[in-house]
């Protein structure tokens, strides 16, 4: 069955049409975004691992490794089986500094620029054969299908075949799709989705053939266990590769392609996927692999079994071919052009990004006043195109010499020379980079001398001048290769970075990378003040424009507020730019770009511990604490959480004067939380604070009394105490052996208030101790005034006089009555409970509604005394007296202007009740369990002590009687507060 090349053309085309439509959509959010940002999403993007190779060379590799093909899919299986130790460290890594490929990752670890130089040029040479082994997969399949068909784009006497010619307008397609979707950032998302639906194509259209293999083929499995056993030679064909221990060497050069491969790097490390997708691609990829792996061999044993003229490595096109099925046939070529296509996009994407970032942007002294993100998208683009056509150019130069699975070994075991830097990045910090350098130029020199120089050349070997001799070269000895290569590697990597100095900035990298943070953990202090500051200086390397939307950027990404000034909070923001800038052009560029403008100070001191970066790191790692470490965090924890619940405010000072602790006291008493001040210093906070602090941080007084401030409308009074702290050096002049202070800030405005009140209450003790002595005194002249109107009102005839002598008898009583009430209240009324007499509540609070009626100055409002004449109680009358004035007052003090309050009266169950109704807003629900508390007042300061409701409930206590609230009063208003009094009616 054979197609035309024109019809295979538009298949390919459609597909890729196919594959445009559905990336545009998802970048352009018409799927939800929650589909394309799900977990499987991600372990399908991941399946770009699984190439054309995997499609069509790896029957090939079955065949003449047997079961020794199973070594990729466990070598790689097992990265993201052991993800939480082989990747996540990594990814962490990745994400935290946007390393962006496996060269960004090696010159960060190293510090060295030259190790970024080295490993894209190597990484470039490595991935050649793997582009080209895409591209030749197409090729090949597209002429497989139309044998014999006529030759229509051929052009005469140039050695280029139509097959050729529809190979590069496949290249070109796919160079317009990538640039499109890969180069820019808003059509990540798209990409994303588009990788994922191709592993869908490649898988559905692999089972599809394996499925036709086992019931297409030989019926079932049962046929297929008969043919098996008519063909013995096809069971030792699985078996005999293994025992020559082949196997063992393609599972050595499998396991590094997990993260030596640049496409493959960029999505399972940096391309930031959460931990929770890391969790699921550790058995969710390893279970894709194994559906992958599942038809190899009956595809292969179908392909003998039906005699298929075609190559071994074709077999999964050339078996539905042999169906005749046109809908299998279709489907198997378009799935291993989705295959090839997957894998190019993402490898010309790796490649350009570390092209552009470690050999084009260093090199420069970067400037942009246009917009930066166009000149690098069109960089990318350039380069993108570039890399497609040096991938096809390589094809032509290889001339269909090597097969898929020798052109994969190749690439593979480049790949493999990288795996030991990578290792050291996390599990060996003495690695150094003159260790990594030398082993990576031998290791790469002996892969190219001994297997991809060959193979270009098509050279089998080299005979020794004079001699017979003859040293085999090429993919015949490439087992040997690998192990001379792979060992030389090693052995200069270690002995020279064991006999080798390390540098300080290597050995900071190394801690970073191993997240031994914590002794690097440094509170640096920056050239900048603000955020504005940030973009003024980066303006000068990435423009106006360019450098206003990062600074905002990053200041989205750590939530800050566009006028922070924090000394803290402006060192995340400068490790945050130089991250994303990395991501953007390079760690080695980024880097140059961030110390060129935003450098640290050199104060000439020890730089400080940075307390927040040491808390955050062992936050971060407190699961993975153990012994005597989970033990010493816990003290940590202990510590700390006593210093936060604290009952007096407290914060502490660095010896710069940043802020490393502001408990929950202070943020109650300042109204500042922790998040706004922690990382800054004191000259940031806001008045009075920032006067109140500084002054006394700045003084050498340990102690400051009776502090007042003001807060708007409130007034308080603080004591402050300070101490200092000594650091673990100590020694050294005054002042040096400090590693800052702490203050503790003691609210005494409760207690001032009260010392107020008090005094003021004893004031007006002693006026009533005068009054009394007064009133006592007025009562003589008042009685003889009264005889004497008494003798006018008898002896006069007048009806004038007598008129004048019975008011001046009136006054007199009313005199009398007051002087009364006040001698009457002057009277501690403490009467033993055996002395306690029948009380007249109405008179009680008519008393006390007189006495509150001689207070001029307070809000006018009328007393309604509505209690029955006959409601009694035993009791002592003077000391319910001052209960009903400390109600009533209450109640004047809540109502408004011109408000009314009522005094009701009645029994209920053997109580006589007295109920005191104002017309204020009520109590809220939230004051209602404290109103009792004695010293608790809604008051303002000066106008309550907070001991009136609290007297009042003491009294009706000893009383045996209840206190009972109701608020609000009227439902229908939503106001008004009651007290009722409830007193026994018998002793």
């Amino acid at each position: 069955m054979n197609f035309e090349v024109g019809h295979i053309a538009l298949i390919g085309v459609g597909y890729i049409a196919a594959l445009f439509c559905f990336a545009l959509a998802t970048s352009k959010g018409w799927l939800p975004v929650r589909w394309v940002r799900h977990p499987l999403v991600f372990v399908l993007s991941l399946g770009v691992s699984l190439s054309a190779w995997t499609f069509y060379g790896v029957v090939d590799l079955a065949w003449q490794y047997g079961y020794g093909v199973l070594a990729y899919y466990l070598g790689t299986g097992a990265m993201f089986l052991f993800a939480p130790f082989a990747l996540e460290p990594l990814a962490r890594l990745a994400q935290r500094y946007q390393l962006t490929s496996p060269a960004d990752l090696l010159v960060f670890r190293y510090h060295s620029r030259a190790a970024g130089t080295f490993t894209t040029l190597f990484m470039l040479l490595g991935l050649l054969p793997l582009i080209a082994l895409q591209i030749q997969a197409v090729s090949e399949t597209l002429a497989l299908l139309s044998r014999d068909s006529v030759t229509i784009l051929a052009l005469p006497d140039s050695g280029v075949t139509n097959k050729d010619l529809t190979t590069f307008v496949y290249c070109v397609l796919l160079a317009l799709f990538t640039s499109t979707f890969g180069t820019s950032r808003k059509h990540r998302l798209g990409l994303t989705g588009a990788l994922a639906l191709e592993s869908v194509v490649k898988l559905v259209a692999l089972l599809a053939v394996g499925g036709y293999a086992v019931y297409g083929v030989f019926n079932g499995f049962a046929g297929l266990d008969l043919w098996l056993a008519e063909h013995s030679s096809m069971q030792q064909l699985l078996y005999a590769p293994i025992k020559e221990g082949s196997s063992h060497t393609l599972l050595l050069v499998f396991i590094a392609t997990a993260v030596a491969m640049p496409h493959i790097f960029y999505l399972s490390i940096a391309g930031r996927p959460a931990s929770r997708h890391l969790r699921v691609a550790s058995w969710g990829f390893p279970l894709f692999l194994l559906l992958m792996a599942l038809p190899i061999f009956p595809i292969m044993w179908a392909g003998f079994a039906l005699d298929v003229a075609e190559p071994v490595q074709y077999f999964t096109l050339a078996v539905p071919r042999a169906s005749g099925s046109v809908l299998l046939t279709v489907l198997a070529f378009i799935g291993g052009l989705a295959a090839a296509t997957g894998a190019l996009v993402m490898m010309t994407l790796a490649l350009s990004t570390m092209v552009m970032n470690h050999w084009l942007l260093p090199g420069t002294r970067w400037h942009s006043e246009d917009n930066m993100y166009r000149q690098l998208l069109w960089l990318r683009r350039t380069l993108v195109a570039a890399l497609y056509l040096a991938g096809f150019a390589f094809y032509l130069l290889l001339n269909n010499r090597l097969s898929l699975s020798d052109l994969a070994i190749l690439s593979f075991i480049a790949s493999l020379q990288f795996l030991p830097g990578i290792f050291a990045v996390i599990h060996w910090p003495q690695g150094n980079r003159r260790g990594f350098i030398a082993g990576l130029l031998a290791g790469m020199l002996i892969w190219a001398g001994g297997l991809l120089v060959p193979s270009i050349l098509g050279l089998s070997g080299v005979t020794i001048p004079g001699t017979e001799l003859q040293i085999p070269l090429g993919m015949t000895i490439w087992t040997q290769v690998t192990t001379l290569s792979l060992a030389v590697n090693v052995l200069l990597f270690v002995l020279l970075s064991l006999t080798t100095d390390t540098s300080s900035l290597e050995q900071y990298a190394a801690n970073l990378c191993g997240d031994e943070t914590i002794g690097q953990a440094l509170r640096l202090e920056l050239d900048v003040q603000s955020a504005a500051d940030f973009r003024l200086r980066l303006a000068e390397s990435l423009g106006a424009a360019t450098a206003s939307q990062e600074v905002n950027r990053a200041l989205r990404q750590l939530n800050l507020p566009e006028e922070e000034r924090r000394p803290f909070a402006l060192r995340q923001l400068r490790d945050k730019l130089e991250a994303n800038l990395s991501g953007l052009l390079g760690r080695v560029l980024a880097g140059q770009i961030i110390e060129r403008h935003l450098p640290f100070k050199d104060s000439g001191l020890p730089a400080n511990k940075d307390i927040h970066l040491i808390e955050s790191g062992l936050s971060r790692y407190k699961n993975q604490l153990t012994g005597l470490a989970a033990e010493l965090n816990n003290l940590r924890l202990y510590h700390r959480q006593m210093l936060e619940e604290l009952p007096v405010a407290a914060c502490s000072l660095g010896r710069d004067g940043e802020i490393l602790l502001w408990n929950f006291a202070m943020q109650d008493l300042t109204g500042i939380a922790a998040s706004e001040v922690i990382g800054s210093k004191l000259d940031y906070l806001p008045e009075p604070w920032q006067s109140l602090l500084m002054d006394f941080a700045l003084s050498d007084e340990g102690s400051r009394f009776k502090q007042q401030i003001s807060l708007g409308d409130d007034r308080r009074w603080l004591n402050l105490h300070k101490t200092h702290l000594k650091n673990s050096r100590g020694g050294g002049a005054a002042g040096e052996g400090r590693d800052g202070q702490m203050l503790l800030v003691e609210d005494i405005t409760e207690t001032q208030v009260l010392e107020q009140e008090l005094i003021h209450n004893e004031r007006l003790a002693s006026l009533g101790r005068l009054a009394a002595g007064v009133a006592h005194e007025v009562g003589n002249p008042v009685t003889g005034i009264a005889c004497l109107a008494q003798n006018l009102q008898y002896e006069s005839d007048s009806d004038e006089v007598r008129d004048t002598a019975n008011q001046i008898i009136s006054q007199t009583q009313r005199i009398s009555r007051i002087v009364h009430s006040l001698v009457n209240f002057s009277h501690s009324g403490n009467q033993e409970k055996s002395d306690w007499t029948p009380v007249d509540l109405y008179a009680c609070v008519q008393e006390a509604v007189q006495l509150l009626a001689l207070q001029r100055d307070k809000t006018e409002t009328t007393f309604d005394n509505a209690v029955p004449e006959d409601l009694m109680a035993p009791g002592d009358n003077q000391r319910l007296i001052q209960v009903f004035i400390n109600l009533l007052s209450n109640a004047r003090d809540a109502s408004p202007d011109g408000g009314h309050i009522r005094i009701d009266g009645y029994s209920a169950n053997g109580y006589a009740c007295v109920a005191v109704t104002d017309e204020g807003p009520g109590i809220p629900l939230k004051h209602r369990e404290r109103i009792l508390e004695p010293f608790f007042t809604t008051k303002e300061p000066g106008e309550g002590t907070g001991l009136g409701l609290a007297m009042v409930y003491s009294i009706v206590e000893e009383h045996g009687g209840q206190l009972e609230l109701v608020s609000p009063a009227n439902a229908a208003t939503g106001r008004g507060a009651t007290f009722i009094v409830q007193l026994p009616q018998t002793g």
